[in-house]
């Protein structure tokens, strides 16, 4: 469990425990409430409540509450990058869905979480925790996520994320040979139908969000681009979209390789689309890969740095198409 603590200083001496918890930790009025109904604020070793005066060298200790998610375990494979008692950075593998939905409710990252944590807390090696997605990925997308262990460590990473101190790298591969070397693609994107997964460039007066892509070309080969890129904003099926819009749209995407699917529906008579066909000679997903991860640690305040290899089977499209 995680605990924070501070020791209180000669100039201190006099504030309330409250006082003292606003100064120093960042926790959330909501939080705060909910540590003050569970008793979770000693004094000196003590539970006591905040409204106590301190004295110099008093030991104040906040314990973060219990909490459990409760999905079925499965036994879906989790490839850890790092974990300690607030944090977990995982290397999500394509075609597992992030947690569970109404048309998805099982065989997804939350359900091999729970294994997991049922595993390490039998083995004493960790504890139960509710499931907090920081960041999360299309199902068909690969790579990098942070799990946050309590409220307090999402809450903190979220405030770094609105700031955009937040790093997130991707790669992709496009159809098409992008002429820049880097640009930024600044369109705002929304949902056209509530009953449609897909989504579209939209006026912002019609409901379109703001969203910002960076891209950098890393490669161009026989007709297709390697591109590096990086999120100011977090949308939906944002790189996707973006990408597809102007022209380029990723390698194996049913979704957005044929440009607006709305449009696409339309002109070609089809009202049951095929969400799951392949599009692709090369590859069976959008080739698309959440690379890099840059963050504050949200407790200890450390620089937090990940990065992955691009995934097998992007790189098997990259070699094939190279031999055409």
């Amino acid at each position: 469990m995680t605990e924070f603590k501070h020791i209180v200083a000669p100039e201190e001496a006099g504030k309330s425990v409250k006082e003292l918890m606003r100064q120093h930790f960042t926790f959330s009025s909501r939080l705060m409430t909910k540590l003050k109904f569970q008793k979770l604020i000693y004094l000196n070793g003590e539970q006591m409540p905040s409204w106590v005066p301190t004295a110099a060298g008093d030991e104040i200790v906040i314990k973060m509450p219990d909490e459990a998610s409760d999905f079925p375990p499965e036994d879906i494979p989790i490839n850890v990058v790092y974990e300690d008692n607030d944090i977990l950075v995982i290397n999500k593998q394509p075609w597992v869905a992030v947690h569970p939905t109404k048309g998805k409710p099982n065989h997804t990252i939350a359900n091999g979480l729970m294994k997991k944590m049922y595993e390490d807390e039998k083995a004493g090696t960790g504890h139960l925790y509710k499931i907090r997605f920081v960041n999360r990925l299309d199902m068909n997308t690969s790579g990098l996520m942070i799990i946050a262990k309590n409220s307090f460590a999402q809450e903190e990473i979220v405030k770094q994320m609105r700031k955009n101190t937040v790093v997130k790298r991707y790669i992709a591969v496009v159809t098409g040979e992008m002429p820049h070397d880097e640009g930024t693609i600044d369109l705002p994107l929304g949902r056209p139908f509530a009953d449609e997964v897909e989504r579209w460039v939209m006026p912002v007066e019609d409901g379109g969000q703001e969203s910002i892509t960076h891209y950098r070309v890393l490669e161009r080969f026989n007709g297709h681009t390697l591109v590096q890129l990086q999120l100011e904003t977090g949308r939906t099926h944002q790189i996707r979209i973006h990408l597809s819009y102007i022209g380029y749209p990723i390698v194996g995407d049913h979704l957005y390789c044929y440009g607006d699917p709305f449009e696409y529906r339309r002109v070609n008579n089809i009202p049951d689309y095929v969400h799951n066909e392949r599009v692709s000679d090369y590859i069976d997903r959008q080739a698309l890969h959440a690379r890099y991860l840059a963050f504050e640690h949200p407790v200890t305040r450390e620089h937090m740095e990940f990065e992955t290899e691009i995934p097998e089977d992007i790189q098997k499209l990259i070699s094939t198409v190279k031999a055409l």
